[in-house]
């Protein structure tokens, strides 16, 4: 009789459970863990901890002065032993919330897994903007290069008259043969071909070089802006990383304390009790 009456409302203050279940998704896998255990490392860290402590003003809550010295340690204590997340068999993450508002629990419970996609999102973009930043510091570098080897090939196009070394060389050496062989090396015509062939003998080799790097550059910097647009697209996208499967729900039953487990451990140990006694007394009266 008494164990029902101080285990009522009255004496313990009733906690109420709220539960969510959760796969990870859109996660990328780190060393040996698989994406459950990621995801748990994640909820379970203390950033995450730190941001619920302050949306839900839980010192209030927990009646845990922020001026205490050991305000966190008091904290993290009171948390831990309401707030949990763990694997089930199939692989899911539950997370579970105890606390003495319904609403509120379903709240926490709702807001774990928000704050789990923010800080997974936020890691995500961390290491997306270094690699946009790779792709762009070295689409700059080709950029700038092939600017310095455009005016290169037009110092060389406009003094020497050559466009094109691979065309021309066939085509001047071709002309400049037929004019030698036909005695006409002193025309007009043939002597403007003798230039060119000149010319070409004089920075073919260059300009071979720096045509061939040009065409290098051009495919580079394709590549490079194809990588940098990817890295940009995957920087600026906003997705989730849990699929919920349970949603967390406010509920219409309390689950702390258990009256009838209570009721029954005090009951079991009133008759234990009472039999040592009477064990006792039997002793002493045989004795």
């Amino acid at each position: 009789m008494l164990s029902a009456i101080f285990s009522g409302p009255a004496f313990i203050k009733p906690k109420f459970k709220s539960t969510a279940r959760v796969y990870p998704t859109n996660i990328w896998v780190l060393s040996e863990e698989s994406e459950t255990e990621q995801m748990l490392e994640i909820l379970n860290s203390r950033d995450i901890k730190l941001k619920m402590f302050d949306s839900f003003d839980l010192d209030q809550v927990y009646k845990i002065s922020r001026k205490d010295p050991h305000y966190l340690t008091y904290m993290f204590d009171i948390y831990n032993k309401n707030v949990k997340a763990g694997k089930t068999k199939f692989e899911t993450v539950e997370i579970s919330v105890m606390d003495y508002d319904p609403q509120r629990a379903s709240d926490m419970c709702d807001s774990i897994i928000r704050f789990y996609n923010k800080k997974v999102r936020e890691m995500h973009k961390a290491k997306d903007w270094e690699m946009v930043e790779i792709s762009r510091k070295g689409l700059t570098r080709k950029k700038a290069e092939l600017d310095s080897l455009v005016e290169e090939l037009n110092v060389i196009r406009k003094e020497y008259g050559i466009l094109d070394f691979k065309t021309q060389a066939e085509k001047v050496t071709e002309g400049y043969m037929n004019a030698l062989a036909t005695g006409r090396a002193s025309a007009p015509d043939a002597r403007k071909i003798k230039e060119l062939y000149d010319n070409l003998a004089e920075k073919g080799t260059e300009t071979r070089i720096l045509e061939a790097r040009f065409d290098y550059l051009l495919g580079a910097i394709d590549s490079l802006t194809t990588q940098y647009e990817v890295y940009l697209t995957e920087y600026e996208k906003d997705i989730t990383y849990a699929h919920i499967v349970e949603y967390p729900v406010p509920a219409d039953k309390k689950s702390y304390p258990v009256r009838w487990l209570i009721v029954a451990f005090s009951t079991m140990a009133a008759v234990f009790l009472a039999l040592l006694v009477f064990l006792i007394l039997d002793y002493r009266k045989n004795d």
